[in-house]
């Protein structure tokens, strides 16, 4: 292990989410390894710090919670999460009008939303607790990257001082900064165009007081603030997430071409939007606009990279690489699926294995990933605001992450090659399914009769689908693994000829035997019943 003063094993540039976190990682694995964290900003960050980021998902919550053991901390200063919620509520002033899609009771699994400067701040204590060396107020300045067994070198500045770092791993975490990405340019277009404007009010948003008692009853406890809330609309979607000490997070995310930037890039032609496409919250808003926080707009919030994993010994984390969507909270995810391969890449050299082979390996694979969540996003925003279609998106994309993504991250089974080499052949007609799916739900969307009853699909009536978020919990040897993964992915095929029956009911012309011949003679899983679709709130 490095001992010059000047000299880390690993060091890592940016001490945001995905840096600290994978440092942590890193010391949990390895107690004897130097590890030096640099970080732009001083510390400690403030409170409701201004990043995209704050509502975790299963994968990324496991990861903060039960890898790194960080559990006391989200329960006790973090906001335990009512899962998603999605109201199609464009132009509309009543949430209890609309259809409403979510779970009247939380689900088993957990997931939190996160005030990050809160969080950062913990981190950054328990990194130093941890013989971290965590520097913040640090600017990077110029890299050069090693060759063969030669280290990294980095020059940064903190306090006026100019030093001159080395370590044996490099890793890029500086978020959009992307500081590798750029020098050796790694950076990819995605062709998934979106824009986001955000804001914090310090100020709760008490949404369960936007619509009448028989409303928030359907809730137990009535708490749907403490959800991510979106509400959708033809070609956007807004978020509202609470953070710990009363503050919100609001975003609007948008295709461009339905909704220029340009309309949506200061606070108040955000509120004048607002008004116009989802007045009830635009209301809340106007009456809170003296508790305005901060506001921020970006016109290209998603993008790709070519490569994250180097058998040179540096690697990308984070939004140093990639950024998908927000829309189901991804980012944390793609944190703890990263910074597993870098661990696993670090523990092979650290035993004197060749790294060349792993790292396209790890890269193969997390760009697949990648790719197939992208599906659910891209060339999808038109139809974010149909009441007919999305429940039924929502719901497949949920059971895909659920069955197939979730179980390999929760259980550790990622970096597993000989398990994920056995059942590649069924991973990968699930891949084909899944984009096969997201071209039919843009299709019936172009068919559909756009219908928005006063209805609350209540997920928790799904049995199954209930059951695959509490199997996330269970503790799978590899045999179990790969006997819960076939039959996940034996429950989407079926599931495929559920939505086909579904469909083809509101619109029979719909093309459905490709559905059909996935599903084959499975038994299907039950959808929401049209009873339940057509039930008015009022005399529920």
């Amino acid at each position: 292990m490095v001992q010059d003063a000047q000299s880390s094993d690993v060091l890592i540039i940016g001490g945001g989410l995905a840096g600290l976190t994978l440092a942590l990682e890193l010391r949990q694995r390895f107690p004897g390894l130097s590890i030096r964290v640099l970080e732009r900003r001083t510390h400690p960050a403030p409170r409701a710090a201004h990043k995209v980021g704050e509502s975790t998902v299963e994968i990324g919550a496991h990861y903060f919670s039960n890898v790194l053991g960080l559990r006391a901390h989200l329960e006790a200063a973090q906001v335990r999460k009512f899962g998603f919620r999605f109201f199609f509520s464009e132009g509309r002033t009543d949430l209890d009008g609309v259809t409403e899609l979510g779970v009247s009771r939380v689900l088993p699994t957990p997931s939190w939303q996160l005030d990050r400067g809160v969080f950062e701040n913990f981190l950054g204590g328990r990194a130093r607790e941890r013989g971290i060396t965590f520097e913040d107020g640090c600017t990077v300045r110029a890299i050069v990257l090693g060759s063969g067994d030669t280290s990294h070198e980095v020059r940064c500045e903190r306090g006026g001082e100019t030093r001159t770092l080395h370590a044996r791993w490099l890793i890029d975490a500086s978020g959009r900064a992307g500081l590798l990405k750029r020098q050796l340019g790694l950076a990819e277009d995605n062709d998934h165009a979106i824009c986001a404007a955000w804001f914090r009010l310090d100020s709760r948003l008490e949404l369960d007081g936007w619509g009448d008692a028989a409303w928030r009853a359907r809730c137990e406890p009535p708490e749907r603030w403490r959800s991510t809330n979106h509400l959708c609309g033809p070609g956007y979607w807004v978020w509202m997430i609470p953070l710990a000490d009363g503050a919100h997070s609001v975003g609007i995310v948008a295709d461009p071409d339905a909704h220029p930037v340009e309309t949506m890039n200061t606070f108040e032609r955000a509120l004048a939007w607002l008004h116009v496409h989802q007045p009830v919250l635009a209301h809340a808003v106007q009456e809170r606009r003296d508790k305005l926080l901060d506001f921020a707009f970006m016109r290209h919030i998603s993008y790709g990279c070519k490569q994250v994993f180097s058998a040179d010994r540096w690697a990308l984390t984070g939004e140093a690489g990639v950024f998908l969507d927000p829309f189901y909270s991804p980012g944390s995810d793609f944190i703890a699926i990263g910074n597993r391969y870098i661990v696993e890449l670090i523990a092979r050299e650290l035993d004197h294995q060749p790294l060349a082979a792993h790292a396209d390996i790890f890269n193969g694979l997390f760009f697949s990933f990648y790719r197939n969540m992208l599906s659910l996003y891209r060339s999808q925003y038109a139809l974010f605001g149909n009441a007919r279609v999305m429940p039924i998106k929502v719901t497949w994309d949920y059971t895909y992450y659920w069955g197939v993504l979730g179980p390999l991250g929760i259980g550790g089974w990622m970096a597993d090659l000989s398990l994920l080499s056995e059942l590649r052949p069924r991973l990968e007609a699930a891949q084909v399914l899944n984009l096969a799916m997201q071209q039919f739900f843009r299709d019936w969307h172009a068919r559909s009769d756009g219908a928005n009853p006063p209805v609350f699909l209540d997920q928790q009536e799904l049995d199954w689908f209930a059951r695959l978020n509490a199997n996330l919990h269970e503790r799978l040897d590899a045999q179990q693994a790969r006997a819960r993964l076939r039959e996940n992915i034996e429950l989407l095929h079926a599931l495929a000829g559920s939505i086909a029956d579904v469909a083809s009911a509101q619109c029979p012309e719909l093309d459905v035997s490709t559905l059909h011949e996935a599903a084959g003679t499975r038994e299907r899983p039950t959808l929401f019943s049209p009873a339940t679709e057509h039930r008015s709130l009022a005399t529920a």
